[in-house]
């Protein structure tokens, strides 16, 4: 009788070690289910926060620019943000000198409210595409774009330079021009040593890029006395003007200098 009772209760208590497993089992799964609930909602609430931002920072910027504000861009803006940015850029060349190209599309706010904002951007577009393929062929890196205004890197100031000027022909072309619109882009062109991040010189070269381009006419490719050195015994590439200048933000005067392709 005793055996009996006693082998009772050891079925009854292993019964219940099942059923608490059991239990246990159940309440992690819930918790677990609970815990992904609570990361879903988190996660809407940071994206709905997020794209909230979002929207209310471009109406923000539509009210007080328009829309054609919004999209233009200038070289100073795409120079400011590489100062602060300041990708890591050295590593096109051992050497540890990289070339730095401007480009914007001259008077691209008259053309811009001459053409409407739909026409403007699918402009713009095909600008992007064109200036891209250039690029590309020439192993160059567009660092930033923003509207009608490139920053474009290269390994050797030769390779810049034979960029800009295909963009040139490409524009000048009547086969290259961008739709039914006649556009003059102007190129700035400037080279420095050990650009890299956190480095204060890569701040300083852009800069200097970036003004070499804004004494920039459309049309042209204008070098900074850095890139004309390198360039100067390059086949099919000739020095046609200099002029002197002075640069906001860099000291004395500054010669700089157009080119073109021998043909």
């Amino acid at each position: 009788m005793i055996e009996i009772v006693v082998t009772l209760i050891a079925v009854l208590e292993a019964a219940g070690l099942v059923v608490l497993w059991l239990l246990l089992v159940r309440a992690r799964r819930d918790l677990e289910e609970l815990q992904r609930r609570v990361d879903t909602r988190q996660s809407l609430m940071n994206g709905g926060r997020e794209a909230v931002k979002t929207v209310w920072g471009a109406a923000s910027l539509l009210r007080k620019k328009g829309f054609r504000g919004a999209v233009l861009t200038s070289i100073e803006d795409l120079a400011g943000w590489a100062q602060v940015e300041r990708p890591d850029l050295a590593q096109l060349t051992s050497a540890g000198h990289v070339a730095i190209a401007f480009s914007d599309i001259e008077g691209s706010t008259a053309l811009n409210e001459r053409l409407g904002d739909r026409a403007w951007v699918k402009l713009l577009g095909r600008h992007e595409r064109l200036v891209g393929k250039f690029v590309t062929a020439h192993g160059g890196h567009i660092v930033k774009s923003q509207g009608d205004g490139f920053m474009i890197a290269f390994a050797e100031a030769e390779q810049a330079v034979r960029c800009g000027l295909d963009v040139q022909d490409a524009l000048g072309d009547s086969a290259g021009s961008l739709g039914r619109e006649r556009v003059r882009v102007r190129i700035g062109i400037h080279m420095g040593r050990s650009v890299r991040r956190g480095d204060d010189l890569f701040g300083r070269n852009v800069a200097m890029a970036a003004r070499v381009a804004g004494q920039a006419d459309g049309g042209e490719v204008l070098l900074s006395a850095e890139v004309r050195d390198a360039v100067a015994d390059e086949p099919g590439i000739a020095v046609t003007g200099a002029r002197e200048v002075e640069l906001k933000g860099f000291h004395g005067a500054h010669h700089l200098y157009t080119v073109e392709r021998v043909r």
